[in-house]
């Protein structure tokens, strides 16, 4: 493959794939789903890791799912490659009048600033018939994404507190009733409570422009690493965490934190 390879090659390598492949032959959009979505992740750590290398790989992985899927639906005569192309222009020129001008006038719409551009693009998708502004957020999406995109969603509405400080409130507020919560000793009541404290959470972290789900990520990685050096210490020295008192244990996390690992 040369650098003036075009899509239409690979859109030939998956017809010859289909064709010739029993592999890909059997494959349907059911069998693909779960690979799908194992590969949106694989790119989410590569971005994560700032890893531009994997990036790129992940990126090419992600569009031969696209070219699959559009390779299917061509043959069950439900759309082509081109219709999904064709598609997401036609998105994107519309969701744009501050651009591309608005559809029905061809006037320009003025916008201030990104905020903008978002509430129009909400305000776009519930004039094509969306039934709640809170309807395009996948259903399968993991809770932390999904707490974070219904706040966004909601927030182009205006349904957004105004300060940080009365976000901060709302945690104080919820984080009270969990503690209710637990002296009541009642599981269902613990359970809503922890979810409501978590959703506040979010909410502030996302009101301080942070990414939630890439915070913590980014938490998670680092216990991994301070946790298996314990291992790796405590192991140089002859022991074994789970022989450790909590103390020792600590002890030496913290040892570790001074490290900046």
């Amino acid at each position: 493959m040369n650098d003036n390879t075009d899509i239409n090659a690979l859109v030939n390598i998956m017809n010859e794939l289909r064709e010739k492949c029993p592999w890909d032959r059997k494959q349907t959009i059911h069998s693909l789903r779960q690979q799908t979505i194992e590969e949106t992740f694989e790119l989410a750590d590569a971005i994560t890791d700032k890893d531009w290398n994997s990036i790129k790989e992940e990126l090419g992985d992600l569009l031969l799912h696209i070219v699959f899927y559009s390779k299917i639906g061509n043959e069950e005569n439900r759309f082509s490659l081109q219709d999904v192309i064709n598609a997401v222009c036609e998105k994107l020129i519309k969701r744009h009048p501050h651009i591309y001008g608005d559809a029905a006038t061809g006037e320009i719409i003025k916008v201030k600033d990104d905020e903008e551009v978002k509430k129009n693009w909400e305000q776009i998708k519930l004039s094509e018939g969306k039934k709640s502004v809170l309807s395009g957020v996948p259903k399968s999406l993991p809770a932390m994404v999904k707490a974070m995109r219904l706040q966004e969603k909601a927030k182009q509405v205006g349904f957004e507190w105004v300060t940080k400080e009365q976000v901060w409130e709302k945690i104080e507020e919820e984080k009270a009733e969990l503690l209710e919560a637990v002296k009541s000793q009642k599981a269902d009541e613990i359970e809503e409570e922890a979810g409501d404290l978590f959703f506040s959470v979010i909410n502030y972290v996302r009101f301080l422009n942070v990414d939630a789900e890439n915070a913590l990520e980014l938490t998670n990685k680092k216990f991994i690493k301070r946790f298996t050096k314990m291992e790796e210490i405590a192991e140089s020295h002859g022991h074994k965490l789970s022989n450790m008192s909590l103390q020792e244990m600590d002890r030496l996390w913290n040892e570790i934190k001074k490290q900046k690992l």
